[in-house]
């Protein structure tokens, strides 16, 4: 363990991006290079357009493979380097210039390729497959083309859609917005400390074990949110949620979800039986969990009311140690656990780490939360972290660092090909967090260490399944109103509580039956999440791979021998498979109408049960 100097931001490792190979974002190098990917482009679109049946189809996506590569080579190194300087307005200002020219690079020359390949027909695909035995590698890519036919607009309208976005789509909404929470500050009302960022924020909250201190943290963040922030998020959510209805109108989708659905490569049934086994089997142990930890924080912390800022509380009952975790402690901690597990995910995990490729500490001017981007073959992945020393910060380490091997086994299929499907790419990303969970919870103490940690995990579980569904469905709320015009900022407020109460119960203060007595200062807190303007419908995959997730951990437990190397060759395949055949060779059918309450039962219920166990035993 680490005092708090050692997970101060001044010694906490950054990314090194000079493998990209430019020297600054406002480099000539930067420009030269976007100038040779445009003549290049416009010499790929003067040779193949209106000639797919007469050329090499093999050849054409090779050439447009690398172009692609080229484009995202400038736009992801820009990304990254205006994530952590978000208050930078210049470059805020490069970005968007750039980000112009390649949307004219790739509307004026580009687009018309995916349209082209999709309207092929049979026949004519099929000649190409025959006189061309290497095209067969790009199938995925292909099939995934022509999958968006029915939906496709003309070649003008996609061209202008697509030019016009860096100038009036939602992009400039959004990435405003984006600034704005990060410019965010928040002072705790009687906190003698300096004003903190959001991440900083929430990470006190959610790691403290004063009742009193966490009700201050959420009301200073709630208020903090409320007026002209809420105002932004309003305008961007109701932008975002605006030209998705109008999209999905004019593309012909069957509903909502239709377009993230088809992306995924998922029917809509399978994703409606998600949703619902998790209203129907999930809210139950839901309540049923949230009951256990209201009780053991009234007998540990003298809780009065179990309140919103009391949901991720820390339980004390012995065994753990409040004290900040070093940097240097969590990269042993998720590399001894994904070691036990597997020797490979565990060194290339270390590599990540060697290379500075995650930048780590919650620094002012930084984009919240954490990601990680695959960018191109050979360049990268790079990790976004807020590391603030929590335990939670640690499962954040291992969520990220599984994106970060899932990319790297992947990328053999090539820059098309190697992104899963949203479906299946939280799965590494997850069984990271569970695998180095497990490792921690086999080398506990007592049973109030082991029970500490059930219940963080169990809290992790409900946020990942439970509380994303609610999420989807604050979603289908909004976007099912904006047709009726734009939405105001107390209006989606409502939404937010509406959903909150359909997944957690009416508050007990008010003759409900959640285990919650209060949702006091929880109104605003939709306008931080930042999902619903980046993703729209993106959340639920959370919870499909979360339950997919315990699903093949329960497949592992019960069978070890060559697991390893089935999941490897899971997430090797990339985008080159769908779910159900990513899935076929743990015996895992996810299509099946009981499969979503029975994962929810055997991961879920069974860690609770444990939890349940053990907390009676004490």
């Amino acid at each position: 363990m680490a005092p708090e100097a050692e997970t101060s931001t001044v010694s906490l490792p950054r990314w090194d991006l000079s493998r990209f190979g430019f020297d600054s974002p406002f480099s000539d190098g930067v420009d030269s290079h976007l100038s040779e990917t445009r003549k290049l482009s416009e010499s790929f679109k003067a040779k193949y357009e209106g000639k797919l049946t007469e050329l090499s189809l093999l050849t054409a996506i090779e050439e447009y493979e690398q172009i692609a590569i080229r484009r995202t080579l400038v736009s992801s190194y820009l990304h990254l380097s205006y994530d952590v300087l978000l208050d930078d307005d210049e470059l805020k200002k490069r970005k968007g210039a750039l980000s112009q020219t390649q949307s004219e690079i790739y509307g004026d020359n580009l687009e018309w390729f995916s349209l082209d390949v999709a309207g092929l027909s049979d026949a004519d695909l099929e000649k190409q497959y025959e006189s061309e035995p290497g095209l067969s590698k790009y199938k995925a890519f292909i099939d995934e083309l022509r999958r968006q036919k029915p939906h496709n607009l003309s070649k003008d309208v996609e061209r202008a859609l697509t030019v016009r976005a860096p100038y009036s789509g939602t992009r400039p909404l959004v990435s405003f917005f984006d600034k704005e929470l990060s410019l965010m500050r928040f002072k705790i009302d009687g906190d003698g400390g300096d004003e903190v960022n959001m991440e900083v924020l929430l990470s006190r909250m959610q790691s403290s074990k004063d009742a009193a201190f966490r009700a201050k943290c959420l009301k200073t963040l709630n208020d903090g949110l409320a007026g002209s922030v809420s105002r932004t998020a309003a305008l961007s959510l109701s932008a975002v949620s605006g030209s998705w209805l109008i999209e999905n109108k004019e593309r012909k989708y069957q509903n909502l979800r239709s377009r993230r659905n088809l992306d995924n490569n998922c029917p809509d049934e399978v994703i409606d039986g998600l949703l619902d086994g998790v209203r129907k089997a999930g809210l139950p142990l839901c309540k049923r969990f949230y009951t256990l930890k209201k009780a053991i924080l009234v007998k540990t912390q003298g809780l009065e009311k179990f309140r919103w800022s009391d949901r991720n509380a820390p339980i004390d009952i012995g065994g753990s140690s409040d004290e900040k975790i070093a940097w240097d402690d969590a990269v042993e901690m998720v590399k001894k656990g994904y070691k036990k597990f597997s020797p490979t995910l565990s060194e290339m995990f270390m590599g990540m780490v060697n290379e500075k490729r995650i930048d780590v500490p919650a620094a002012d001017g930084k984009k919240g939360g954490a990601y990680c981007a695959g960018v191109v073959p050979g360049v990268g992945p790079y990790q976004l972290l807020n590391f603030d020393g929590t335990k939670q910060d640690v499962a954040t380490l291992a969520h990220e660092s599984g994106h970060g091997c899932h990319d790297i086994l992947a990328y053999k299929n090539g820059y098309l090909q190697y992104h899963p499907p949203l479906t299946l790419a939280e799965t590494a990303s997850i069984f990271g967090e569970m695998i180095v969970f497990r490792d921690l919870l086999g080398e506990s103490s007592s049973k109030e260490e082991e029970l500490t940690l059930l219940m963080s995990k169990i809290d992790d579980v409900v946020n990942s399944v439970v509380r994303q569904c609610s999420f989807d469905r604050f979603e289908e709320l909004v976007h099912s109103a904006r047709e009726k015009g734009e939405l105001s900022a107390s209006e989606i407020d409502g939404f937010w509580m509406t959903a909150l109460r359909e997944y957690y119960g009416q508050e007990a203060d008010d003759s409900g039956d959640s285990p919650f007595d209060s949702y006091e200062d929880s109104s605003h807190l939709w306008s931080y999440v930042p999902h619903f303007h980046h993703v729209p419908f993106y959340v639920y995959s959370y919870a499909f791979a979360d339950l997919v997730v315990g699903s093949l951990y329960n497949n592992y437990i019960q069978n070890r021998d060559g697991f390893e190397g089935r999941l490897i060759d899971l997430l090797s395949a990339g985008g080159t498979k769908d779910f159900a055949d990513a899935l076929a060779p743990f015996g895992l059918d996810p299509t099946s109408p009981t499969f979503w309450e029975e994962a929810l039962d055997a991961h879920l219920g069974e860690l609770l049960k444990e939890a349940e166990k053990i907390a009676k035993e004490l």
